[in-house]
């Protein structure tokens, strides 16, 4: 049985900075135009005090997520999984810590923005529950862009989150 364990890390870590790197990578290799790319650089995730974990499998960094608490709501970000890791539910796993710590900021609401072309992302995040939502925030209607939202209030409790 692999042991698996998230921590909290600054984005600027070794290992935060490795997956964001293949994230980066693989996401300038899609069709998305300037305006279309949100994505925070490393720089822009610690000044805007998004809180980053990164996930080890058998201590090997696999998988990284972030989330920027608002008052309302938490929004997820950098969320990246490498893909030899992929279908093992580790998506799920970083999504249940991000929830986890946006309720314990008392944040009941989970949204994020991803682009049309990251197919696999979409899938998670919609098995998941999340359901598309209008542009939010700073966000504005995009074509490349989807725009997701997932109430979690009292799911840590009930373990279905």
């Amino acid at each position: 049985m692999p042991l698996i364990s998230i921590q909290q890390e600054r984005p600027d870590s070794d290992a935060a900075i490795q997956l964001i790197s293949e994230l980066d990578h693989y996401l300038n290799e899609l069709p998305y135009t300037p305006e279309s790319r949100h994505a925070f650089s490393v720089e822009r995730l610690l000044r805007e005090n998004v809180v980053f974990f990164v996930m080890r499998y058998d201590g090997e960094p696999v998988a990284c997520g972030g989330i920027k608490l608002f008052a309302d709501y938490a929004e997820v970000k950098r969320m990246y999984v490498r893909p030899a890791y992929r279908g093992r539910g580790l998506g799920k796993g970083i999504l249940n810590h991000l929830g986890e710590h946006a309720l314990e900021n008392q944040l009941a609401l989970l949204r994020l923005e991803t682009g049309i072309y990251q197919t696999e992302a979409i899938k998670v995040y919609e098995a998941y529950g999340f359901k598309r939502r209008p542009p939010f925030g700073e966000y504005e209607e995009n074509p490349l862009s989807l725009y997701f939202e997932k109430s979690i209030a009292g799911k840590i409790k009930t373990g279905t989150l």
